[in-house]
């Protein structure tokens, strides 16, 4: 495995960063998960794009161009051979002292990670999942907005654990007033009386790829979409239920704090997505040529 660390690429037991660096000691820092199916980077801009919308937030100067961040990153994919993989780009304010002042930190660190990821089991998909309400609540926007994609996960952590706890695989998050925000790792839909329902990003969701991938798949199939304010209350009451994320892709939901979901089994429209998304994925992003790719660029 050969990781991009700072414009080298490195076997992975060389791939380190310094004890010092604000990534570690703050979770200062942001980052994307991003998919490789077949060879093709799925929605690579937007990915980019979205790391740079949360870096540009928090302050923080990618040392880079998202041209050459993107170029990069395909090499790097292409330097690992891999054609299934999991992408983790991450940016953090770099090395600095034990202070919190980012000014002591001289320059970001910029690591591209190649690898893959444990996913749902197939019977998730075939069967559905049951989910809990967790009680850690989502990070008020106005405290750190939620569309950042920072390094700092400990409040999905929190609410992960519970889920855990509780024998189920995720857990959904509440914000402040009560209202549905998302679950640990993934957006949330539910389907109400023929209309594609799911929080706005306002209630404390991240802007997910897959999500608006979704949104896309379903307004194309003719459905009404909607972003806008849900209570468990709706979910409890939804006809069907599914979760999107790059690691999730959609997953139906069956169960929510012990209440069955629609006939307690996946959806017709929840599966009818998600063949499309299948068909998708391999086809919207950037087409990764492992033959052509010049891999020594990156080699020091």
């Amino acid at each position: 495995m050969l990781i991009y660390v700072d414009g080298k690429l490195l076997p992975k037991e060389d791939a380190k960063v310094s004890v010092f660096d604000h990534g570690l000691l703050y979770g200062d820092g942001v980052f994307e998960g991003i998919r490789v199916y077949e060879g093709n980077i799925f929605k690579l801009t937007e990915h980019i794009d979205r790391l740079y919308e949360s870096a540009k937030t928090i302050w923080l100067d990618i040392p880079m161009t998202p041209q050459d961040l993107e170029r990069a990153t395909i090499e790097t994919v292409a330097a690992n051979g891999m054609r299934d993989a999991y992408i983790r780009l991450v940016v953090t304010r770099g090395m600095g002292d034990l202070g919190i002042d980012p000014d002591k930190c001289a320059k970001p660190t910029l690591v591209i990670i190649v690898s893959t990821i444990t996913l749902y089991p197939e019977k998730f998909y075939r069967d559905g999942i049951p989910l809990v309400t967790a009680s850690t609540r989502r990070i008020p926007m106005e405290c750190l907005d939620p569309r950042i994609k920072s390094c700092n996960y400990l409040n999905n952590i929190l609410a992960k654990i519970e889920a855990k706890r509780a024998g189920v695989p995720e857990a959904i998050m509440l914000n402040q007033y009560g209202r549905v925000a998302e679950c640990t790792a993934d957006n949330i839909f539910i389907l109400k009386n023929g209309d594609l329902l799911t929080p706005r990003l306002t209630e404390g969701a991240l802007p997910g790829v897959t999500r608006g991938t979704v949104l896309e798949l379903a307004q194309e199939a003719g459905l009404n979409t909607r972003e806008t304010i849900l209570g468990l209350h709706d979910l409890y009451n939804a006809h069907e239920c599914f979760l999107t994320g790059t690691g999730a892709e959609i997953v139906p939901v069956i169960q929510i704090d012990g209440r069955q979901i629609g006939e307690g089994a996946p959806g017709e429209t929840t599966l009818g997505l998600l063949e499309r998304f299948r068909q998708v994925r391999v086809r919207d992003g950037h087409k990764v040529d492992f033959a052509s790719v010049p891999v020594e660029s990156l080699v020091d």
